[in-house]
């Protein structure tokens, strides 16, 4: 069977996540009822990453086994008319070898997480952005950031339902940006691994945002890694800030040679 690799672009707001489930629209679903329309008896779609409930995807990736050698770009408007009006668009289409996997083959993930910092709630992009109504000190969150950064037992910002074999990953990059805003500013945080433990990220960015607020120092946040105990994480960002921005291979799928 073909098999192809596709780009999604998604608004995690109103899908209860990636992964199929019986009873809630979810994003793995909404894709498969798309390609069903195609091709009736498609198999089930598999994902670099099983996102949660409210979050965003700028650069998720799956991919999918069909019966018919479609051409990519036609492939790609199909699907792009089936999924109008769903919150899910597909920014690219590709046709792969057999042994890629959207999850298996990824060689690096990348998680954006925003936070709006401003008194006024956010009218367009409430469910988009982690609204913080008072000034964080991104200086102290920045200093905070450097001990995280690298390989580390990760168990205090670890999931209790984390499935994964060992709390140990390799940060290889977390950076903190300042976009200015009319009535305020928003701060975009980046982290850059090979693979993430479940809320890994989320746990983060609460504890960095205590960081900011005063609550915590940046000792505080090398103290809570060192002792690898869920209970010190500050505590879990919301779901609806975060995006998966980006998943790497090698060779990329999409690039046209």
């Amino acid at each position: 069977m073909p098999r192809f690799a596709c780009q999604l672009e998604y608004n995690g707001f109103g899908f209860n996540g990636w992964q199929a489930q019986k009873s809630q629209a979810t994003v793995q679903q909404t894709v498969e009822k798309a390609i069903r329309k195609l091709e009736p008896d498609a198999p089930n779609i598999i994902a670099a990453g099983r996102t949660d409930s409210g979050v965003h995807a700028i650069g998720q990736v799956f991919h999918c086994d069909l019966q018919k050698d479609w051409d990519p770009n036609t492939l790609f408007n199909a699907l792009n008319a089936h999924l109008r009006r769903s919150g899910v668009t597909v920014l690219q289409t590709a046709r792969v070898n057999s042994d890629f996997n959207a999850r298996f083959s990824a060689i690096g993930r990348a998680y954006l997480y925003r936070i709006g910092v401003r008194r006024a709630p956010f009218a367009l992009e409430g469910s988009l952005v982690w609204h913080i109504y008072r000034p964080l000190d991104e200086g102290a969150m920045r200093q905070a950031s450097e001990y995280l950064i690298g390989k580390h037992d990760f168990t205090t910002f670890r999931c209790s339902r984390c499935q994964a074999s060992s709390p140990v990953k390799t940060l290889d990059r977390l950076t903190i940006e300042r976009i200015y805003l009319a009535h305020g500013y928003e701060l975009r945080l980046r982290f850059e691994a090979r693979s993430f433990l479940h809320r890994q990220v989320r746990g983060i960015v609460g504890t960095l945002e205590r960081v900011g607020a005063g609550a915590l120092t940046p000792a505080d946040v090398q103290d809570a890694l060192e002792a690898r105990d869920r209970k010190r994480c500050g505590r879990i960002a919301p779901a609806h800030g975060l995006y998966l921005e980006r998943v790497e291979y090698r060779p990329n799928p999409f690039r046209i040679e």
